[in-house]
């Protein structure tokens, strides 16, 4: 079981504490939004970039000609969450990493123009490509940081279904950017997959998640949100799973105002989800991993940690049954 990657708070050691305490099989890098845009979704993606800077306007992230005080400190939150988990201990079990994928970068990015990246092909390939070095660099560090442990990548893509359906506004929000085909989509993804060092998760909750596509970029695991799925989706799983790819459930509702079930309604979340697919019970806790359906940010730092906790002790259940 593990995290999406997302917590509440701002300190990354207390953080770090959490995620090792209650996913000691399953950590993660955590991500701390709570410090401001520079440690977000885009912002973290966007220290990755390998030579292309950027900076924030009152619009949002822009690509810029160099880098300034706004990259520095996506940078220094990054570098400081990775001082974390490494002073965390000696970890040797599986360690998971999350990046924004390129199609969410290059949909979020402004270029100097004010348009958004992925309005230009040239542009969205390029942040495509920057992104693939920054996640190999990215991949190295964390390995010589934890050597022990076995490291997974997570690539958080939530604008794809905006991408591929024509839905990203363009400035004066009175139109939308041209649809992206999804074999260009499937390429520009493949790229950042493919620095992937071990199995490598394509995370997206939307409802209309391409999982063909995403199978198809080189995901071995698929990370969703049970609620969401509608009778394609679950077609889509259940075919990806068939290929030997993995399900990843995203079993703890994060929406506002939802109910938090305990670990035993976890499992039932799950069980009722691989019914649906046809699949063994007895393979569930073998094929699949239990997650919130997205980050954590948005909850209360002790709601969070029942979370986590509801999720390990889910794990057991499956484990045991």
């Amino acid at each position: 079981m593990t995290g999406i990657g997302s917590l509440p708070g701002t300190d990354p050691a207390e953080a770090a504490a959490i995620v090792f305490g209650e996913l000691p099989e399953f950590a993660h890098l955590p991500e701390l939004p709570g410090r401001g845009p520079e440690a977000a979704l885009v912002g973290r993606g966007a220290a990755l970039l390998a030579e292309l800077p950027v900076e924030i306007q009152p619009s949002g992230w822009r690509l810029t000609a160099r880098p300034g005080r706004d990259l520095r400190r996506a940078r220094d939150h990054l570098q400081r969450d990775l001082d974390a988990v490494q002073e965390s201990g000696d970890y040797d079990g599986a360690f998971k990493i999350q990046v924004c994928g390129p199609l969410t970068l290059a949909a979020s990015l402004e270029l100097p123009n004010g348009h958004r990246a992925v309005s230009d092909p040239g542009a969205t390939r390029e942040i495509a490509e920057s992104l693939a070095e920054g996640v190999r660099a990215h991949v190295a560090e964390v390995a010589a940081r934890l050597p022990r442990a076995g490291l997974v990548l997570q690539v958080d893509e939530p604008s794809v279904p905006a991408v591929l359906g024509a839905r990203v506004p363009t400035p004066s929000g009175l139109d939308t950017v041209r649809a992206v085909p999804a074999s260009t989509v499937e390429t520009l993804l493949g790229l950042v997959v493919a620095e992937a060092p071990g199995p490598c998760a394509v995370h997206c909750c939307a409802p209309d998640a391409p999982l063909g596509l995403f199978r198809a970029a080189g995901a071995t695991a698929l990370a969703v949100d049970v609620d969401s799925l509608d009778a394609a989706a679950l077609d889509a799983l259940g075919e990806a799973l068939d290929a030997g790819c993995s399900a990843w459930l995203g079993v703890v509702p994060t929406g506002p105002g939802l109910s938090r079930p305990d670990a035993k309604g976890l499992v039932e979340r799950a069980r009722r989800v691989w019914n649906v697919l046809g699949f063994a019970v007895e393979d569930l806790a073998r094929r699949a991993v239990l997650t919130p359906a997205c980050g954590l940010a948005g909850f209360a730092p002790d709601e969070a940690r029942r979370a986590l906790t509801s999720l390990r002790q889910a794990g057991q259940r499956l484990l045991e049954t």
